[in-house]
């Protein structure tokens, strides 16, 4: 056998290096968890293993030191071992997704495969996480965006008519109350109708009382399970054997799962709360005394570094790319506050 190019080895020993760290993201996570999450990653790490005795084969007594794997992975296993969060799942699932097995000659077609499911067992994994969260969660992240975006457009747009600094503070300061109330209002609204509409749609729970004085010929507790989706064979077969076994304490027919939606004041306390800590931002410095383009420029620019993180937060949640959903979100806010910006220096100069 010839012997590898130097080109090869280096390849190899950066595939065993990066295999190696990727096992060790995945134990780290699992030294988190328990149940089947826990079984899941630690079978994940198991396959690396069989990836990294690929490499090991390749290199035979070329293996040299053990070397560290790319900054990424590094930095998953960094946030593995203190956080375990679903945004660590989200980022491990990108790194899954440019797996370079697909087109490398030296990596097998099983391992290739093995990468792309590995992928989708993280996606699955991450979802339970994103499942997990609650609407509360949601709310701040969403309030936090809309505080910054809006007091942000309200502080430039009045500040360009060329009114005193104090009103344009007063005015900040109004925005940020009135937005927060009507936030928390709203979500409160919201998630409360939903629960109020999903209690409309569950069954009485006194349903199981009539199912033993049922006429049995005519069955009409298979009309409930048509009404919910069955086909008619289905439903007349699902409710002959609920019928057969009466001795269930309570029977599927008034058996719901409700979708997990948080609490409502929960939910409007969270979002009053992060719509106010991303309303302050914008008139942080008027706070502090800055006035004029020197205010504006402070303002936009922490406003700014708000977007970003707050859109590499959403595209975590959503498993989008982190870096393209921050700077959508700032292209997104700046452009709302440029626009405002602009109509105010328009205002200003018609008033004047």
């Amino acid at each position: 056998m010839s012997q590898p190019s130097a080109k090869s080895v280096r390849k190899w020993r950066r595939f065993l290096a990066d295999e190696r760290a990727e096992a060790s993201v995945y134990r780290d996570l699992a030294g988190r968890r328990t149940g089947e999450d826990r079984e899941i990653l630690l079978a994940l790490a198991d396959a690396e293993a069989r990836h990294e005795a690929h490499w090991l084969a390749l290199l035979g007594d070329q293996v040299g030191r053990p070397q560290r794997g790319d900054i990424r992975t590094r930095l998953l296993g960094w946030l593995a071992r203190r956080f375990g969060s679903v945004f660590v799942l989200a980022l491990a699932q990108r790194a899954e997704a440019r797996s370079p097995y697909d087109t490398d000659v030296d990596a097998t077609p099983t391992m290739a495969a093995d990468e792309r499911i590995h992928g989708e067992v993280v996606r699955a994994l991450a979802a339970r996480g994103r499942n997990r969260l609650s609407g509360t969660f949601r709310a701040a992240v969403f309030g936090a965006n809309d505080g910054l975006v809006s007091n942000l457009a309200l502080v430039l747009g009045v500040g360009a008519t060329g009114i005193p600094t104090p009103l344009i503070l007063a005015t900040g300061l109004a925005g940020l109350l009135a937005g927060a109330l009507s936030m928390g209002a709203g979500e409160f609204v919201s998630v409360r109708s939903q629960r109020e509409l999903l209690a409309a749609s569950d069954p009485d729970p006194d349903a199981d009382d009539a199912l033993p004085f049922l006429d049995v010929n005519a069955n009409e507790l298979a009309l409930v399970y048509r009404a919910r989706g069955m086909s008619e064979s289905e439903a007349a077969e699902h409710a002959a054997e609920i019928l057969r076994d009466l001795s269930v304490e309570r029977p599927e027919v008034v058996a719901r799962e409700h979708e997990e939606i948080g609490s409502a004041l929960g939910a409007a306390v969270s979002s009053f709360l992060f719509f106010a800590s991303g309303a302050i931002i914008p008139v942080l410095p008027y706070i502090f005394g800055a006035s004029g383009l020197v205010a504006v420029i402070i303002a936009a620019a922490l406003v700014g570094i708000a977007l970003l993180c707050t859109g590499a937060v959403v595209g975590l949640l959503s498993g989008g790319p982190p870096l393209s959903r921050a700077l959508r979100q700032l292209a997104i806010g700046f452009g709302a506050a440029g626009a405002t910006y602009l109509l105010g220096l328009a205002f200003g100069t018609v008033v004047g």
